[in-house]
């Protein structure tokens, strides 16, 4: 079974209580990343569908997940919610879309949980318009040595018991994809990060 497959099933597996852990990001720190974004969006790993009641009244938001239990969860919220939304099932490492159909992409701890992340943030670049802004909320590998080499040791750790790498250098990754980073805003020490980057 590939590391996508693998992924994806804990995430199924963990729907019910996602919702709860996910609220560790608050309702501001959602605001903070998805102020300005406008146009046609994409949500990369909708997941339980938090940020959706965010969004400016009258956006246009498109949300994608690989976890149809989680996408469960977005559709029931965005319903109770009374929210117009499109929730797809669909694996950000290969997206069902044409090049350049978003204005904006938006994820939120999306990356430290994809298999091939420089994979997906190239499909990010390539569903983009030119110009295009992705806006990106990731919690990365610590630059300071001690606690660096710390999240190296418990990476396995966290990998093999929710599927997410606590050591991951997303900026980059984001660079490496070929998108232009415009900012880089320290939430949490160095540890959390807002990217901001262009088509």
């Amino acid at each position: 079974m590939d590391q996508t497959e693998v992924i994806k099933r804990r995430y199924n597996r963990n729907a019910a209580l996602y919702g709860l852990v996910d609220r560790i990001i608050s309702h501001s720190l959602r605001r903070e990343v998805l102020a300005g974004v406008g146009g046609k969006i994409l949500e990369v790993g909708v997941g339980t569908g938090l940020n959706l009641p965010l969004y400016p009244p009258g956006s246009d938001v498109t949300g994608i997940d690989f976890s149809p239990l989680m996408l469960k969860r977005a559709v029931a919220l965005a319903s109770e919610k009374g929210l117009k939304v499109r929730l797809m099932e669909m694996d950000a490492q290969n997206m069902d879309f044409p090049d350049h159909s978003f204005d904006t992409v938006v994820a939120t701890c999306v990356f430290c949980t994809v298999p091939d992340p420089v994979r997906g943030l190239k499909e990010i670049k390539r569903v983009l318009r030119p110009g295009g802004r992705a806006v990106l909320l990731e919690h990365v590998r610590s630059e300071r040595p001690v606690l660096g080499r710390i999240m190296d040791i418990l990476n396995p750790l966290t990998l093999a018991l929710i599927g997410d790498n606590i050591n991951r250098d997303t900026v980059a990754g984001v660079k490496k994809a070929g998108l232009m980073i415009t900012g880089v805003t320290d939430i949490k020490g160095d540890i959390l990060k807002i990217i901001r980057a262009t088509a």
